[in-house]
């Protein structure tokens, strides 16, 4: 017998192509993962986030607060999507994560910077995330500075010859020191809770198939809805630990500041569990093996990762990624721990976080009860 035969390498090639094909799952994700790869990092990821939402709160309607506002739009850094009428409401979009920049033009503007009085232009940051906001901070004074320097000209052309004509103050709120800690190990509890939850009960149906105690579970009178309760509230508690170890390791080993309830923290976390939980329990009713739902539990995994704004700027990421993203719990959950964290939001700023979340939980629900089978095959 040859030590090796083109024919019988040939024919074990060809098995394995044939048994490729019938494992059209696994084959799919071969080909699905480097291709979604390949889409979010060549075109959804930026480092340096650009049309930031922005909100200006102008007192002063003079040519010259006009011309900052227009160089900030043009700029690209800037999308000015708020005109609030009120110190609150601007405060309240920055705190619910609707805008990442609030511009305060005072009143009679135009009028001391003739004078020469040089006054005040504050922006304000949500530097929760420093990666988001540091670019545009650190462009704003030449941003602004270009833009009056088209203004500033005959008479008023000394005003631009050495000091700036404006006093700019620029407050990075939440994270003045930009802190990545203070970002990430917030950000680290939605993501371990997403990968641990959805992974370990994509098995738990697939377990009970390869090892036949399905057979016993399908002879019995328990409903589709009981089954996936059943696999997912012994889980609710893991994840309550788990939230627990991050919530001791943030206060302790890393400064986190826990400006807002650890209670309601604990309260809406249930919700995100859940609907994790019931992604593993619905991929569990839809792949043959265990391999399957690794695999499958990956596919989840790596966009709710890069697209929720753990790792990249979810503002600065284009509109169809962060359509995407808006989709997936894990973007919701981000904002929300980090608002009660960072801060120190209540439950009336927290609760339209809560909603999408909820909504993604039950049509999650709907199709796992649809895939689920009282039969063998």
């Amino acid at each position: 017998m040859r030590l090796f035969s083109f024919k019988r390498f040939a024919a074990m090639v060809g098995k394995e192509f044939v048994q490729m094909r019938r494992d059209r799952l696994t084959f799919g994700m071969m080909v699905g993962i480097p291709l979604m790869q390949l889409v979010l990092f060549g075109y959804a990821i930026n480092s340096d986030p650009r049309h930031l939402p922005t909100a200006v709160l102008s007192a002063d309607n003079s040519a010259y607060s006009r011309s900052i506002v227009t160089g900030m739009q043009t700029s690209t850094f800037f999308d000015i999507t708020h005109y609030p009428k009120t110190r609150a409401e601007a405060r309240q979009l920055i705190d619910e994560g609707r805008i990442q920049f609030t511009v305060t033009i005072p009143e009679n503007f135009g009028r001391d910077l003739l004078r020469g009085d040089k006054p005040i232009l504050l922006l304000e940051a949500d530097a929760a995330d420093p990666q988001a906001t540091g670019g545009a901070s650190k462009s704003f004074p030449e941003i602004v500075r270009r833009a009056l320097q088209k203004d500033l000209t005959g008479p008023n052309a000394k005003l631009n010859q050495s000091e700036p004509p404006v006093d700019i103050r620029i407050h990075n709120d939440y994270n003045p020191e930009a802190i990545t800690q203070y970002n990430i190990v917030p950000g680290l509890m939605g993501v371990i809770l997403t990968m641990t939850l959805v992974m370990i009960t994509s098995l738990a149906i697939t377990k009970e198939s390869e090892r036949g105690t399905m057979e016993h579970l399908l002879s019995t009178p328990i409903r589709p809805l009981e089954v996936m309760l059943g696999k997912i509230v012994p889980y609710i508690f893991v994840g309550y630990i788990q939230i627990t170890l991050i919530t001791l390791a943030a206060k302790f080993l890393f400064d986190v500041p826990m400006h807002g309830s650890i209670a309601l923290v604990f309260a809406f976390s249930v919700v995100f569990i859940a609907a994790n939980l019931s992604v593993g329990v619905t991929i569990s009713t839809i792949v043959r093996n265990q391999l399957q739902a690794v695999q499958m539990s990956m596919f989840f995994f790596l966009p709710s990762l890069m697209l929720s704004g753990f790792m990249f700027p979810f503002l600065g990421m284009p509109k169809w990624a962060q359509g995407i993203g808006s989709v997936l719990p894990l973007t919701h959950y981000l904002r929300l721990i980090r608002g009660i964290m960072l801060k120190g939001n209540g439950f009336a700023e927290s609760i339209h976080h809560l909603w999408p979340i909820l909504l993604f939980w039950c049509i999650v629900v709907v199709i796992g009860l649809k895939r689920y089978r009282k039969t063998l095959d």
